[in-house]
């Protein structure tokens, strides 16, 4: 499995916290709607210290779009580099762009957008730099090694994290427009035992 695997389709949300008055409420509900990865460039939290690695990301920047600073469908799981390589910048819209169909990343680490949107995103936010096929092709080895040879190894790296949160025990401020995805949150599906190991 190539761990830099884009979705297959784009993103629909399944949850929406409404309400909340700091932007790190969110935090929880953005961390299970994206799979515990950066939207830009998948860097799984299994992989690294957590901690001030991954910010909340305005996918329209308040200095442009202030109204829409604290509405949950603005708000991304992304990197640190990823979030500062975006910066303040109105740039295409990676939950529609960045689909397996449009973006494949090769063997060594390369990535190809047959989508000129998709391209041009990747320009912005430099992941087609050599660093960046370097930093995939190593994850890809690791990932390739650990199925090959360590099976326990390969489920915690491409596995999801311990620390799943329990969305049922969260009640946002404002309701929550989409009651029914907490259903399909891994916190649950780990419960029911419907929780793939890796993914």
């Amino acid at each position: 499995m190539n761990p830099f695997t884009y979705p297959a389709t784009a993103h629909v949300r399944r949850h929406g916290p409404q309400g909340y008055a700091d932007l790190d409420s969110f935090r929880p509900w953005l961390r299970d709607e994206f799979s515990f990865r950066c939207v830009y460039c998948l860097l799984r939290e299994q992989w690294a210290h957590v901690r001030g690695l991954y910010a909340i990301d305005h996918f329209r920047a308040v200095t442009h779009h202030p109204e829409q600073a604290q509405e949950y469908d603005n708000l991304l799981h992304a990197c640190a580099g990823c979030n500062v390589a975006k910066g303040a910048r109105d740039v295409p819209d990676p939950l529609l762009l960045l689909t397996s169909p449009a973006v494949q990343v090769s063997e060594d680490g390369t990535i190809h957008a047959d989508n000129p949107n998709a391209a041009h995103l990747i320009e912005l936010l430099g992941l087609d730099s050599e660093r960046f096929a370097e930093f995939r092709m190593l994850w890809i080895g690791i990932a390739t090694l650990a199925a090959r040879h360590d099976s326990a190894l390969h489920g915690r790296l491409m596995g999801y994290p311990a620390d799943l949160p329990d969305l049922t025990a969260l009640r946002a401020p404002g309701g929550n427009t989409r009651p029914e995805g907490i259903a399909q949150s891994c916190h649950v599906q780990r419960q029911n035992g419907t929780l793939p190991e890796t993914y």
